[in-house]
């Protein structure tokens, strides 16, 4: 609303014009009762705003800032170029010569606002891979913590139980990894060879890695299922270093 707000401010005959004629005169004042003035509530916007982008796009403040702030540096003259809007607040218009020519106005503000908004859109861009690296990290140490379990069983030679928990470590990553590239798989319960297959014809592991994982499920499905088989402790071993370098390396 603050970009409406503006554009009314320093084109309002033409704004007025643009509403009626895509909203009609009801609208228009409907919309005029909720516009709000744009020197009363840019400060808190700007203050709110800038917040935000110094948390999560830090170096994209200097530029949000010089958008609005005068330069520290005195200009010697005021044009487009350099017009703030810090200027535009304080309702400043340049004129030149005895005919009062006008150079510039509070109308240049606007690109200056736009910068602004488009910066501050980016943050919710950055948000939301924020949100996605803290699940990263989160995940990646609940993987170790599990992986640190397996091993503890494996040391105390509960070889089935280890294999078997480090098995659905190794499938829950392969399911974030279909999930990081937007990979979908139709069967309700995917197995590790179904999420390994799918990665595999999306390129993201190539065939030595893909034959790797299929060495890594086998294990897991002694573990699970193969009752009269018991895993060594080799496989065991091998099962768990598989799996911690998998959760390193494919993503």
């Amino acid at each position: 609303m603050l970009s409406n707000a503006l554009q009314y401010e320093c084109y309002p005959e033409e704004f007025e014009k643009q509403v009626k004629k895509a909203y009609g005169e009801e609208e228009f004042k409907r919309f005029m009762k909720m516009l709000p003035s744009f020197n009363a509530k840019y400060q808190t916007w700007y203050s709110e705003s800038r917040s935000l982008i110094k948390l999560l796009l830090p170096d994209r403040v200097s530029d949000f800032v010089k958008q609005y702030e005068k330069p520290k540096t005195a200009r010697k003259s005021i044009d487009f170029e350099n017009y703030v809007i810090e200027d535009c607040l304080q309702g400043l218009s340049v004129t030149k010569g005895w005919e009062k020519e006008r150079v510039v106005g509070p109308e240049a503000a606007i690109p200056r606002f736009t910068q602004q908004l488009n910066i501050l859109k980016a943050t919710q861009k950055r948000f939301e891979s924020s949100l996605f690296d803290i699940k990263q990290l989160v995940q990646a140490d609940l993987f170790d913590s599990e992986l640190g379990a397996a091993k503890e069983l494996s040391n105390n030679k509960f070889y089935r139980a280890a294999g078997a928990l480090a098995g659905v470590v190794l499938e829950k990553h392969l399911g974030q990894v279909c999930e990081n590239h937007s990979l979908t798989l139709s069967k309700k319960k995917p197995t590790i060879n179904d999420f390994n297959e799918l990665i595999k014809q999306n390129d993201i592991i190539d065939i030595p890695q893909w034959r790797f994982i299929q060495h890594l499920a086998d294990i897991r499905n002694l573990c699970d299922h193969n009752k009269k088989t018991e895993p060594t402790e080799t496989d065991i071993v091998d099962m768990i270093s598989g799996v911690d370098k998998i959760t390193k390396t494919v993503f």
